[in-house]
């Protein structure tokens, strides 16, 4: 099912990125379409989280996701419709397949890792061919089908049933520990990380190569981050992720150490993600889609074209430093100290 649900969210995040790059881009209304399906594919994955907790089938969810996602091409005349459309299906399968991830990976990250990682992949190439207008919109919507029936298929074959095993709906835990506060710094770790690699811009970048080596470093760093962790610890690896990127971005204008600070800066997401679901383990797909609208809240200067925060290499360093303080206090007060 993580492979599954891996391969599911590529193509996900790729016919998402069509429909904005190849499908939307040069209309009237593009600049307000990108803010809505951001809104929708992130910052909804709240409600969808409860909701999918609550409902407990989440392939099916996931599934709903994966066939809105295919509707919205139906709806490129209407420009913002398609793009709502298309963020609740991206919100719904990620939230869906998040969720049975999570339910999987017991006391695990690395299944985690796996999967949020392709997505960076998807929206790269989708981006990249959308732009060139190199792919058939009958091929992304067989695609999807053939993803959907699979998901399904895989999930009936091992479980017999389409009924999952989300824990009870609640968020029953000891508050006066500080358990709040180290939800509210496991949030602002994602709206750093969400904001910082917004601001990432090398001049290198500008060659096609690397980019691509670039994409494969923040995919790579996302799978890998969820391995470092369950082999050594949720702390030992942050430590040592984001303290040796601080000192790598510091050199950034060399590719190769720079790509090395993205892959480094990016190993933390799945532990965020493993650390909040253990804190709140009754509504998973809440936390999961609480750390989404991370993402969306640091992409939100960034669109509006606020002056940045972090410009050079010591602010990108300063920046991964302030990231591993608030993850080491977040882990140490959610109680997360080794994964075993």
């Amino acid at each position: 099912m993580v492979i599954t649900y891996s391969i599911a969210h590529f193509i996900i995040d790729f016919a998402c990125a069509i429909m904005l790059f190849s499908m939307l881009l040069g209309t009237e209304t593009w600049y307000l379409c990108v803010l809505i399906y951001n809104f929708c594919a992130f910052a909804m994955q709240m409600p969808l989280g409860l909701i999918a907790d609550k409902w407990n089938r989440n392939a099916i969810f996931a599934c709903i996701g994966c066939m809105l996602v295919a509707l919205s091409f139906g709806f490129i005349a209407i420009p913002m419709i398609a793009a709502i459309v298309a963020g609740i299906g991206n919100g719904m399968f990620h939230v869906g397949g998040g969720i049975d991830v999570l339910n999987m990976s017991h006391r695990k990250s690395s299944a985690l890792g796996v999967f949020v990682s392709p997505g960076a992949f998807g929206i790269y190439f989708g981006r990249l061919l959308g732009k060139q207008h190199q792919i058939s919109l009958l091929l992304i919507l067989a695609v999807l089908l053939l993803i959907t029936m699979f998901i399904l298929i895989t999930q009936y074959h091992f479980k017999k049933s389409f009924l999952s095993d989300n824990s009870p709906l609640s968020f029953q835990v000891n508050y006066s520990n500080g358990i709040l506060l180290a939800v509210v710094c496991l949030f602002l770790v994602v709206c750093l990380r969400s904001y910082v690699g917004m601001l990432l811009n090398f001049t290198w970048k500008a060659q096609w190569q690397w980019a691509v080596i670039l994409t494969c470093g923040v995919v790579f760093g996302k799978c890998s981050g969820g391995f470092v962790s369950d082999k050594f610890g949720a702390i030992k690896a942050s430590a040592f992720s984001l303290g040796i990127a601080s000192l790598l971005f510091l050199f950034a204008q060399n590719p190769i150490i720079g790509i090395l600070g993205v892959f480094l800066f990016n190993m933390t997401m799945p532990i965020t993600l493993w650390a909040i679901a253990r804190i709140l383990p009754g509504a998973k797909g809440f936390t999961f889609g609480l750390l989404t609208f991370g993402l969306f809240l640091g992409f939100i200067p960034v669109y509006l074209g606020l002056p940045p925060l972090f410009t050079s290499n010591i602010s990108f360093a300063v920046a991964s430093l302030l990231s591993l303080l608030l993850l080491f206090f977040g882990l140490k007060k959610g109680g997360n100290y080794q994964v075993i």
